[in-house]
């Protein structure tokens, strides 16, 4: 069973590691090695995870990379669902096919 809206991966990351190691977004940065504005932008929603930063808080607090990369792919996929009535592309079929050819 799919979610319908999961949380932002920055969600659990701001409540599950910052808040609960009582880290403030500039202090996880300097653990993380990273700027303050680009795990400020993760937490925050406005930015998603990528596999590097799974990996930088995978080492740092022990929370699995591969964890966090699926709360990202929960999100994404819920997100494309979301939208999917914006996006027109009609169903390939082989007539399509020597039509795009000729073009």
């Amino acid at each position: 069973m799919r979610m319908l809206a999961p949380p932002h991966p920055g969600h659990f990351i701001r409540t599950e590691i910052l808040d609960a190691h009582s880290l403030s977004v500039t202090a996880a940065a300097e653990v993380l090695g990273v700027a303050r504005p680009t795990l400020s932008n993760l937490v925050n929603a406005r930015a998603s995870l990528t596999s590097e930063m799974a990996l930088r808080i995978e080492k740092a607090f022990g929370v699995t990379m591969n964890t966090l990369m699926q709360m990202q792919l929960a999100f994404d996929l819920a997100h494309a669902r979301k939208i999917a009535h914006r996006i027109r592309v009609r169903p390939y079929s082989a007539r399509h096919r020597t039509s795009a050819s000729e073009a």
